[in-house]
């Protein structure tokens, strides 16, 4: 029951910071500190991964009937766009793919460290409000996901390469490299949301396959810890959806980068001097 609990909690932290960019990864091993599930770390490792499929499951719920090409109520150029928009999403997610897959064990043995999480959650704070104050005059070039260049989808998923290093934040890498190419902020945020579904069903179903792979199976109390944490990280992660971009119609990232700035001495405060 206790370990329920404990996932409900998970899952609430996974949903609410899985789209907003301030590092999911960051503050799940913060909570690990506090909120450590009583299961093998094999299982903690996987679960970390796996209820990012909740908050997928609310990008496709939201999105559903914008990622849908078969949609009846479009027409022939509205679903044209629906298919070019999934091959810019699919195209954008190959760099993470190529790069990400050689290195993913090794970023996990070396990069996942209060160190490194403190010193990405402080460096992209600082560049999101420095990036924010570049553009506070400049219009953007890109105002409809139906304009953005295939060229440069590509780009964004190469600067969503960057968020392999834990503390970066996938959706603050992409959504960064799509401001610093001309696309407005709703632009980057919803292509950020798009580019997350195959990158995250990759993750999680390698996360998965190295947890069978290495000889390890699921308990049944293991099931519904896991089940908890999926299902509580979709209900949150819809609702932050919802909030990030009713928030972004009127205001700019800046908040967050000094909220991760403060979140990163945080972490150096406790892991450095405390712990």
């Amino acid at each position: 029951m206790l370990d329920i609990i404990k996932a409900i909690i998970l899952g609430i932290i996974e949903g609410v910071t899985e789209f907003l960019p301030i590092s999911s990864t960051g503050h799940l091993y913060l909570a690990d500190e506090f909120i450590k599930l009583d299961e093998p770390t094999a299982f903690i490792n996987m679960f970390m991964v796996v209820i990012q499929l909740g908050a997928i499951l609310a990008v496709l719920v939201l999105y559903f009937n914008k990622l849908n090409p078969w949609a009846r109520s479009k027409n022939q150029l509205a679903r044209h766009q629906t298919w070019t928009l999934w091959v810019k999403v699919i195209i954008a997610v190959l760099p993470s793919v190529i790069i990400g897959l050689p290195l993913n064990d090794w970023m996990d043995a070396h990069l996942t460290s209060w160190q490194v999480i403190a010193t990405t959650l402080i460096l992209y704070g600082i560049l999101f409000i420095l990036i924010e104050n570049y553009n506070r005059t400049k219009t953007p070039r890109f105002t409809d996901l139906n304009q953005l260049p295939l060229t440069l989808a590509i780009s964004i998923g190469l600067f969503q390469v960057l968020a392999m290093v834990p503390g970066t934040s996938r959706s603050g890498a992409t959504i960064l490299g799509a401001i610093l190419i001309g696309a407005s902020r709703y632009v980057a945020t919803e292509f950020s949301f798009f580019l997350a579904i195959p990158t995250m069903f990759g993750a999680s179903s390698l996360k998965v396959l190295k947890y069978f792979v290495h000889g390890n199976t699921f308990t049944y109390s293991q099931v519904i810890v896991l089940l908890t944490g999926v299902i509580v990280s979709y209900i949150v992660a819809y609702l932050s959806i919802k909030f990030l971009l009713s928030y972004i119609k009127n205001n700019d990232f800046k908040p967050f980068g000094w909220y991760r700035i403060v979140l990163g001495i945080i972490v150096i405060g406790y892991f450095g001097l405390i712990r």
